[in-house]
């Protein structure tokens, strides 16, 4: 198993950040962008990734009471991940991306794991600040 974690510090409440990230309808705004997520009747999804042209049957749960974000594999067990909002101080919440690989063939190496969090981790903050700062002003 091969085990991945990020996190990024976000200027919001953490209830503003796991509101956007929960957000079914907007997690194409956030993740990976060869990744995209159609809800079933949750907690089912499919995902599809545009790299493999494959659809992908997995679970999503959110759970607000733990600002917590849980998903993965249904079929084959390929992967799980979560998301979690911590809260910072002064109004800043702490994000951290969690991603647990069981089988080698579905782990795209460490460096296209890291930049792919990195950069969903990056677009989840701009989809916050939008948010933020359209409830503002």
């Amino acid at each position: 198993m091969t085990e991945y974690e990020r996190s990024r510090t976000m200027p919001a409440q953490p209830e503003h950040v796991f509101d956007q990230a929960a957000n079914v309808d907007q997690l194409d705004t956030w993740l990976p962008r060869d990744l995209h997520v159609e809800a079933g009747e949750l907690p089912a999804v499919t995902v599809h990734d545009d790299r493999a042209d494959e659809d992908s049957s997995a679970v999503l749960r959110a759970r607000r009471e733990q600002m917590r974000l849980e998903w993965g594999t249904r079929d084959h067990g390929g992967y799980t991940g979560w998301l979690q909002v911590a809260g910072g101080d002064t109004g800043t919440s702490e994000v951290t991306v969690h991603l647990s690989f069981f089988d080698d063939s579905h782990d795209p190496g460490e460096q296209a794991v890291t930049e792919a969090l990195d950069s969903s981790l990056r677009r989840l903050e701009e989809q916050v600040r939008l948010r933020v700062d359209n409830a503002a002003g």
